[in-house]
C-alpha cells in the first residue's frame, strides 16, 4: 500500500515539476517577447512567476524536504555562538601578523635561493 501512495505522489510531483518548468519557460520567453516594454514591468512579472513557481515547487516532496532543511539550518544558525567585536578584532590582527611573518620568511628564503642559484649559474 505504501508503495502505491509514494508512486502516485511521484506522479503528481512530476506534473508539479513540469508546471514549474513551464512557468520558468514562460518567464524567459515572455521577457524576450516583451523586451520593448518597461524593465520594471518585466521584472515584476518575472518575480511574480518566480514566486508562483517556488510555491508550486514547495508542494512537491523534494520541495517540502528542502523547506524542512532550510528550517533546520535556521535553527542551527541560531545555536552558533558568534564572536564579540573585540574577539573578532584580536583574531583578525593575529591572522594579519601571521600572514606578514610567513610572507617575509618566504621572501627571505626565495632571495637566498635565487642568490645561490645566480652564484652557481654565473
Amino acid at each position: 500500500m505504501e508503495s502505491k501512495a509514494v508512486q502516485s505522489n511521484s506522479r503528481f510531483d512530476l506534473v508539479k515539476w513540469l508546471v514549474v518548468f513551464v512557468l520558468i519557460a514562460v518567464g524567459v520567453v515572455g521577457n524576450q517577447y516583451f523586451s520593448a516594454e518597461s524593465l520594471l514591468y518585466r521584472v515584476l512579472a518575472l518575480v511574480g512567476l518566480a514566486i508562483v513557481a517556488a510555491l508550486v515547487a514547495l508542494q512537491t516532496s523534494r520541495g517540502q524536504r528542502f523547506a524542512t532543511l532550510l528550517k533546520e539550518a535556521r535553527v542551527e544558525i541560531r545555536k552558533v555562538v558568534w564572536p564579540t567585536r573585540p574577539e573578532l578584532v584580536q583574531t583578525t590582527v593575529i591572522v594579519v601578523v601571521f600572514v606578514l611573518v610567513v610572507s617575509l620568511l618566504l621572501w627571505g628564503m626565495d632571495s637566498i635561493i635565487s642568490w645561490l642559484v645566480a652564484g652557481f649559474i654565473g
